[in-house]
């Protein structure tokens, strides 16, 4: 019993460690947006949040157009999600639960495409988009993520996993085509996947910095982290305003996280008490 005790202890302790040092860079940042860029560069370092936020703030707002620059973040990041976890899901079902010529090979492909660095197709993406006459507006940010690989590999394992062949057979008698079948049985039961691709899809495509930087020719449709980036001038960084800037920027990420992470929970109990 003790000897249990001392292991849950230290578990206790290695956890509690962990969630300190997790949370510190985060805390860090509500220091240094709420005091100035002096206080940031005495030594010792100032540990505790100051006064200075609504300055900092202030100073922020004069400085860039953060809120129009939002704005084009929030257009940006929840066009992507739904034409993603649509897109996704959709060819995902269709590699998990129909057979057609050349299925195999076209997933292979996708999985080669998949371990690519995405650093290659900036500039054919770039001379697209030109081409197309989309460089320099917001639909340029829109087109080179729907079809997303890690997103159809993703929920093509979900599919395969959890719904059986029976299943789409008996939807099939039933009379239901092939948008029906996915549209009444595939996406009600993936809820927890498509959660998941949902949070990793706005999360990456609001903090999306390199494409936006080079295809956002005009300065008046720029997101929220080219916005934020203009902070950092040759002569000098001001370090409180920077850091209160990427705190307003992550405000909203926290609140679609906690409202999809409760229905990934949901879902996630919901198929554990089916199974």
């Amino acid at each position: 019993m003790r000897r249990f005790r001392v292991g849950r202890a230290a578990t206790h302790l290695v956890l509690g460690t962990g969630v300190v040092i997790s949370f510190f860079p985060f805390y860090w940042m509500v220091v240094m947006a709420t005091n100035t860029t002096a206080d940031i560069y005495r030594y010792p370092p100032k540990l505790t949040p100051g006064s200075h936020l609504l300055d900092n703030i202030h100073r922020l707002l004069d400085s860039i157009d953060f809120f129009g620059s939002m704005f084009n973040t929030v257009i940006v990041a929840c066009t992507t999600t739904v034409l993603v976890l649509f897109i996704d899901s959709l060819a995902a079902f269709t590699f998990a639960k129909y057979r057609f010529p050349g299925r195999n090979f076209l997933f292979a492909a996708l999985l080669a495409l998949y371990m690519l660095p995405t650093q290659l197709a900036i500039l054919p993406q770039f001379i697209i988009a030109s081409d197309l006459g989309l460089a320099g507006t917001l639909r340029a940010l829109l087109i080179p993520p729907i079809a997303n690989a890690f997103g159809i590999f993703w929920m093509r394992q979900y599919f395969q996993n959890s719904i059986h062949n029976e299943l789409v057979e008996a939807a099939t008698l039933d009379g239901c085509g092939f948008f029906g079948t996915y549209w009444h049985v595939a996406l009600p039961s993936a809820r927890p996947a498509l959660a998941f691709l949902g949070i990793f899809t706005f999360v990456g495509s609001w903090n999306d910095y390199m494409w936006p930087l080079i295809v956002l020719t005009n300065p008046d449709h720029v997101t929220l982290q080219v916005a934020l980036s203009t902070l950092n001038r040759s002569h000098g960084v001001d370090y409180s305003m920077v850091m209160t800037g990427a705190l307003m920027a992550m405000v909203p990420l926290v609140i679609v996280f906690a409202i999809f992470a409760r229905q990934f929970i949901k879902g996630a109990t919901e198929g554990a008490v089916r199974g």
